[in-house]
C-alpha cells in the first residue's frame, strides 16, 4: 500500500485523511499532535528531520497546514520553510501544496486560468507564489466551505451579511469534499504544475444572496461598501477549473447552490 503524508489536519486535511484512509497508509501531522496525528512543527527543520527517523519515507505528501491566521512571517515559516524542509528531507516524495486563488489579482471580472497573470499586492499571496515554485504540484483553492462551515451562510443566517455595492464581485468556491478529492487526484497521480481547484460555476455575490433569500425566505442583505480589508484581498475574477477537469475530475457540488441544503441545519 502506498504511503501518504498529510501535513496539516485541519478542515481540509481531515477530509483528505478520511477519503484516503481506505486506499493509502496515511500519516498525518499537526503542530501539537491533535486529531490523532503525530506532532511536528513544520517550521522547524529539526522537527522535520526528527520525523524522518520515525516514519518511512512517504510516496506522496499533501501540505495542507494553516498559518494559524498569521501574517507574512508565519507564511514564510510554515509554508515556505515547511515545504522546503519536507522536500529536502523526503526528496523522492511527490509534494503537493494547497495554495490559494488569492494569487490572482484581477479586479474587473476577468476569467482567469493557470496561464493568467499573478501579481498580487498582498505579501502573503506573493509568498504563496514563491512556495508554488519549490513544490511538485500546487492546488490553488477557491474559498473552502462545507457542513457547519460557510462564512457566507453564517453571515446570511445571522443577519450580518452585506452586499458590496452592486454585488458584482464574483465568488470562487469549492466544497471541502471536492477540494480533498482533487488534491488526492493531483498528488497520488503525480501531476505537476499549478491547478485551480474551484467548482464549475463562479457566481456573483448578488446572485448567491438572491438565491439564498428565495430559498430561506429571508430578506436580501443590505448594501454596503467594498470590503477592501479582506484577508484574501479584494479581487473580482472568475477562476476557471478546466485544466483540472481535463484530468477526469468533476466536483460532486458543481456550484455553491447545489450544496446549499447541506449547509444549513434543519430547525
Amino acid at each position: 500500500m502506498k504511503r501518504l503524508l498529510v501535513a496539516g489536519a485541519g478542515f481540509l486535511g481531515c477530509e483528505i485523511i478520511r477519503q484516503a484512509s481506505a486506499h493509502f497508509e496515511v500519516t498525518s501531522l499537526t503542530k501539537n499532535g491533535d486529531h490523532q496525528s503525530m506532532a511536528c512543527d513544520l517550521s522547524s527543520t529539526q522537527a522535520v528531520h526528527h520525523l524522518a527517523k520515525q516514519i518511512s519515507a512517504p510516496d506522496y505528501i499533501i501540505f495542507s497546514a494553516s498559518s494559524g491566521r498569521g501574517g507574512p512571517e508565519a507564511y514564510r515559516e510554515v509554508f515556505l520553510q515547511g515545504t522546503r524542509t519536507l522536500k529536502e528531507t523526503f526528496p523522492d516524495s511527490h509534494l503537493l501544496f494547497t495554495s490559494s486563488t488569492s494569487v490572482y489579482h484581477q479586479t474587473n471580472g476577468e476569467r482567469v486560468d493557470e496561464k493568467s497573470s499573478t501579481q498580487p499586492d498582498r505579501e502573503t499571496s506573493q509568498i504563496l507564489l514563491e512556495v508554488e515554485s519549490q513544490v511538485d504540484c500546487a492546488a490553488r483553492l477557491g474559498g473552502l466551505y462545507g457542513p457547519k462551515r460557510s462564512v457566507i451562510v453564517r453571515k446570511f443566517m445571522e443577519g450580518s451579511a452585506i452586499i458590496e455595492e452592486d454585488g458584482r464581485r464574483i465568488l470562487n468556491q469549492i466544497h471541502v469534499a471536492d477540494a480533498a478529492s482533487a488534491c488526492l487526484l493531483l498528488a497520488t497521480e503525480n501531476h505537476r504544475g499549478v491547478f485551480n481547484v474551484t467548482d464549475n460555476r463562479p457566481m456573483s455575490q448578488l446572485e448567491v444572496y438572491s438565491k439564498m433569500s428565495e430559498r430561506f425566505h429571508k430578506p436580501l442583505p443590505p448594501v454596503g461598501e467594498l470590503q477592501l480589508s479582506r484577508k484574501r484581498a479584494w479581487t473580482h475574477k472568475a477562476v476557471e477549473n478546466h485544466k483540472l477537469r481535463a484530468l477526469g475530475w468533476e466536483p460532486n457540488y458543481p456550484s455553491f447552490l447545489d450544496a446549499l441544503d447541506t449547509l444549513v441545519e434543519a430547525p
